[in-house]
């Protein structure tokens, strides 16, 4: 759709600099952008593409806006204020409700009238599918299992263990709500598996990522508060629990029992260490492992080695080796010099 940059700074609640007039239809960025499109400036490492952009209207900074040759919307958080005007350009298309032909729906389940039922969708009995949601293509949604007004499973999404999933989630292909925990009990000549009895409670407005999988309680529930956002290929095990609006970047691993405040940040690839807590607020930079808890809020954690020279990689290697027996003898000198 089109709208005017007055009817978009009014809609964002942002002060324009500029024509308001002027017609918008899409976005694009800084260097690649053209008559009839907005942009955006969050990032500095960008600031050099604006003097020359071909773009309509830019949203950034107040300290930004005397540099800009285009119409501004001026934002205090100009990233944030590009999502709204996204989602105002690109609205999402409206759900047509009806069930597919080859879709299988199980006798006792409750489907609302208003809900689209994809290709080759199974819904299994006692299972409930709230108002305008959407079950796209080969989805299983298991017996007993709710899912809340508004939600969306784009495709192959499976939903086991009597998951209960709020309303507004969306959930990307191929993740899998419920599966069994990692649950086995060392014996003598091998692995006992332990029966996984719970289930999952996801809240409203949480997102979750393509082939995320979200493992169900050993005896209570695994549960993600409202407005998570979880992204590809995560794994949640059993009995976890995350706190409401953390964010979680891809190939994340937490391990059981573990408890993750509100607002905390998980970036990619960071492993958190089974029955421990993060407090709420707690940002983990990429690639670290979460050994122990975190009881201080607000704080920023790193750990693991970061990227240098391969050369310079392999000398500090010999000398880690070498640490145990200089410790040693840095405690004999201590031990002389007292």
């Amino acid at each position: 759709m089109s709208i005017t940059l007055l009817e978009l700074a009014e809609q964002l609640g942002v002060d324009l600099l500029g024509d308001g007039d002027t017609l918008i239809s899409a976005v694009s960025t800084l260097q690649h952008g053209s008559e009839g499109e907005l942009g955006f400036l969050a990032n500095s490492s960008y600031r050099k593409y604006l003097a020359e952009t071909k773009l309509s209207a830019v949203i950034l900074s107040e300290n930004d806006a005397g540099d800009s040759p285009v119409a501004v919307l001026v934002s205090t958080n100009p990233y944030a204020d590009y999502a709204r005007a996204v989602q105002l350009l690109y609205p999402p298309k409206p759900v047509i409700a009806g069930v597919h032909e080859s879709a299988i729906i199980q006798a006792g389940a409750e489907v609302d009238p208003g809900a689209s039922i994809g290709p080759n969708v199974v819904i299994a009995a006692d299972a409930r599918i709230g108002k305008r949601v959407q079950l796209g293509p080969g989805c299983v949604i298991d017996e007993g299992v709710s899912i809340g007004d508004d939600s969306y499973l784009v495709a192959n999404v499976t939903v086991l263990a009597k998951a209960r999933i709020g309303c507004r989630v969306t959930i990307q292909p191929g993740a899998v709500i419920g599966s069994e925990g990692f649950g086995i009990a060392a014996i003598d000549n091998g692995w006992l598996k332990v029966p996984q009895l719970g289930s999952v409670q996801i809240g409203n407005d949480v997102d979750i990522g393509a082939n995320t999988t979200i493992d169900r309680g050993a005896l209570e529930d695994t549960v993600i508060e409202e407005g998570v956002r979880i992204d590809n290929q995560v794994q949640v095990a059993h009995n976890v629990f995350i706190g409401a609006h953390t964010a979680i970047a891809g190939c994340v691993g937490i391990s059981g029992s573990a408890r993750i405040g509100r607002h905390c940040r998980l970036a990619g690839g960071v492993g958190i260490v089974g029955h421990l807590e993060i407090a709420d607020h707690v940002t983990v930079t990429g690639m670290s492992m979460v050994t122990r808890s975190i009881t201080r809020e607000g704080t920023t954690w790193s750990a693991g080695t970061p990227l240098m020279q391969n050369a310079e990689w392999r000398r500090n290697a010999v000398r880690m080796k070498q640490l145990e027996n200089l410790s040693k003898r840095l405690s004999g000198l201590e031990k002389k010099i007292k």
